[in-house]
């Protein structure tokens, strides 16, 4: 999944395209059967770290560890179950970093070049091609970035753009000559066009992007001036305190240096080839739509060139042969008011707000359900509360609290099926075939689908109750019986069907039908040593997630298992909170 930036703690818009996709996603993988390795971290290098440091008023490290720890939270909060989720400014991760480079290096695909670089006339500062807008040479947009312009995909030169202006201070930037290192992207145009053209499965969004990339690939340049980043690992540049590696560059290698960071904690530091080298193996992307450039075309172009696979061939890195993406989820962007998110502009509704507010759950199903995962899809207030009343609190908090409720008051316990109808056969058929049809859409990477599949059994469980009205059967205690054992049947199905989506009240209602123990296990925050840095403290994600209960299929439920009445799964929302929004949130009307 994509590397939030560490400048500031991250929106809503951030974690409907990274974050709950991927871990919707794990979780499913897990409880499949499938042995899953979640990685990620943040993105720490760059010039909008030094910014954000200058106005804070604190050295570059002490704002990437401020907001690296208050986005572990956002995260945990979140319940993202990663197995590692670290950062760049690791040893580990400038290792790796160097040792990849050192490969393109050896089979030609890294090259010297001088180039013109932007600097601040005020400040003397590089100003990365990113902090750079203007308009498009290509297509007149009024907005491109010094790197690409978002309108029409291509890759630009800062020096290109008409009417250059700084996104820090609006001065016009000084051009200067300076030497660079550059990644040949046209030493794999050949390479890149066929490995894309056998990527026929992906979404439509992601492949149409990334094709029309190839027709104008272009040496892109890996190094900057700058003296925040990775050294360069060549005689006569590593000594050089204003010379460092592009935060892209090292952002994506994030990825295989998490994996190897994670593979040397568990004891086992070849532990990350049963990912990374072996053919067996599947490994997902996920994104925003403004991060395809870089997964599906910059970062498979750095693991050809490793591999000395790209046109001119060349030998393998330290690392052998590592493996290429098999998928890249990309969402589009979640809007606000017709607008992208953006701190800048103040269209921004912050993590932790959110979960301070609402909890966890009701955002992750938002973003399962009405969230962007095929086009760009607007946020309301109205939208949220519709949601969580109608759907969480009205149709699945329901029929969890009323199923419960009447089992525990008429028998105390799960009771026993004596009198079955068709009717019972055919709801409990419809919720077994259920977890079929939603794996399949899981497994696409299509959570919409997916959850729309859980939610229709639980709309049809509603209906049974009310059709069967086991309230009506006092003087027929056999059929009450088969009735809400039924229904805890199905209960018990769609609560295994909505786990991936809800695991924190996935775990309430595990424990609602008597059970005990981890049924959806939660990510842990721990401060840790740097394994190559004495005395340097990161706080990282982790956690054990082999000790869950959770699996994909229908279990059935125990007959004389202890209930007690449970209490609502989802409180209901003010319905005036979807006209206004609440008072931390901008949204203009």
């Amino acid at each position: 999944m994509a590397w939030p930036y560490a400048n500031g703690p991250r929106h809503i818009g951030h974690v409907s395209g990274f974050g709950v996709p991927s871990d919707v996603f794990s979780r499913y993988q897990r409880m499949a059967g499938n042995r899953v390795l979640m990685v990620s971290g943040t993105d720490e290098h760059g010039t909008p770290i030094t910014v954000q440091a200058d106005k804070e008023g604190m050295t570059s490290q002490q704002t990437a560890d401020k907001y690296t720890r208050q986005i572990g939270q956002d995260l945990q909060g979140l319940g993202l179950t990663y197995d590692l989720f670290t950062r760049t400014t690791t040893g580990n991760h400038a290792e790796v970093t160097q040792q990849i480079f050192l490969a393109l290096h050896r089979n030609g695909y890294v090259v010297p070049k001088t180039t013109r670089g932007a600097i601040s006339p005020s400040t003397g500062r590089t100003l990365p091609d990113r902090y750079i807008e203007g308009t498009c040479p290509i297509c007149g947009y009024d907005g491109a970035r010094g790197d690409q312009c978002d309108n029409c995909g291509n890759q630009l030169d800062a020096a290109e753009l008409i009417n250059p202006k700084s996104r820090i201070n609006g001065e016009t930037p000084k051009f200067v000559e300076t030497e660079h290192y550059f990644l040949d992207l046209t030493a794999f145009v050949d390479t890149l066009g066929k490995w894309l053209s056998s990527k026929t499965d992906w979404r439509p969004n992601v492949l149409n992007f990334t094709k029309n990339l190839i027709d104008d690939m272009r040496p892109r340049p890996i190094t900057r001036d700058l003296d925040w980043g990775v050294k360069i690992p060549l005689d006569g540049w590593r000594d050089q305190p204003l010379k460092r590696f592009y935060v892209w560059f090292d952002a994506v290698i994030g990825y295989f240096s998490a994996s190897v960071e994670w593979a040397r904690r568990t004891g086992n530091p070849d532990a990350w080839q049963e990912w990374w080298s072996n053919p067996d193996a599947r490994s997902y992307y996920f994104m925003g739509k403004d991060n395809i450039t870089f997964h599906a075309q910059i970062w498979p172009a750095l693991l050809f060139g490793h591999n000395g696979e790209g046109d001119r061939g060349g030998v393998p890195g330290k690392y052998g042969k590592l493996h290429l993406p098999d998928e890249i989820v990309s969402s589009e962007f979640l809007t606000m008011s017709g607008s992208k998110f953006s701190t800048s502009r103040g269209t921004v509704i912050y993590v932790h707000d959110f979960l301070r507010d609402f909890g966890p759950d009701t955002l992750r199903y938002f973003i399962s359900v009405a969230g962007p995962e095929t086009q760009d899809t607007d946020f309301t207030w109205d939208e949220f509360v519709r949601r969580t009343n109608f759907e969480l609190a009205n149709e699945w908090g329901n029929l969890v609290n009323r199923s419960i409720s009447m089992a525990h008051k008429n028998v105390g316990a799960i009771p026993r099926p004596d009198a079955p109808t068709a009717a019972d056969e055919e709801l409990k058929e419809l919720s077994r075939k259920a977890f079929d049809t939603a794996g399949a859409h899981l497994q696409r990477s299509r959570f919409k689908a997916a959850a729309s599949e859980a939610m229709r059994v639980v709309t049809a469980a509603n209906r049974y109750l009310s059709d069967q009205e086991p309230w009506k059967l006092k003087d027929d205690p056999a059929r009450r019986d088969s009735v809400l054992h039924t229904a805890l049947q199905v209960v018990s199905d769609a609560n295994t069907l909505l786990t991936p989506f809800l695991p924190h009240s996935a775990q309430k209602v595990h424990e609602a039908l008597g059970g005990t123990g981890v049924w959806a296990a939660q990510p842990e925050l721990q401060e840790v040593e740097d394994l190559d840095i004495p005395g340097r403290i990161n706080p990282i994600l982790t956690g054990d997630y082999k000790a869950e209960q959770a699996r994909w299929k229908s279990v059935p439920i125990e007959v004389g298992k202890p209930l007690v009445k449970p209490t609502p799964l989802f409180a209901k929302l003010d319905p005036e909170l979807g006209e206004t929004g609440p008072e931390w949130a901008p949204i203009s009307k």
